[in-house]
């Protein structure tokens, strides 16, 4: 799948599930995100939001979070601001399982040096949507987070 997305056919994701059940769907949304026209892109990003984390996060947003970041630095894809602002939405939202919400906020939390890095790129939009996330990360505290 070349070097964005790498590894992505190695996650199972036909065992995982997103907010309207099997996450079968989602390696394609996101190489339409990677690869697809602005329309395209845009279109599997919105699928994605509703998905991984508009509402709550599941254990496919975990799995995809990292592929996220790989779309949001890659100044080919489209959409990066819409993908930044979906990692933070995902950052943002909770789980009904403590321990997927857990992993799914640290798998955001992991890329803060990308979203700094991201906070200077030469696109304003992402830029913006950058700094806004970097402002999430720092402020970032829920109970599934916390030091036990």
């Amino acid at each position: 799948m070349g070097t964005i997305l790498k590894g992505m056919s190695r996650v199972r994701w036909h065992e995982l599930t997103h907010a309207y059940g099997s996450a079968e769907g989602v390696p394609g949304r996101l190489s339409r995100v990677a690869w697809g026209d602005a329309r395209t892109g845009t279109d599997a990003l919105s699928d994605l939001g509703l998905w991984l984390g508009e509402l709550a996060v599941f254990d496919a947003t975990v799995a995809a979070v990292p592929f996220l970041w790989d779309l949001a630095v890659t100044e080919a894809v489209t959409c990066r601001p819409g993908v930044i602002e979906l990692l933070q939405s995902i950052l943002e939202h909770n789980a009904s399982q403590i321990e997927v919400q857990h992993a799914a906020h640290l798998a955001v939390l992991d890329g803060a040096s990308t979203a700094n890095l991201l906070a200077c790129d030469g696109d304003a939009a992402v830029r913006a949507a950058a700094s806004e996330l970097t402002m999430a990360i720092d402020s970032h505290v829920c109970d599934s987070c916390r030091p036990a």
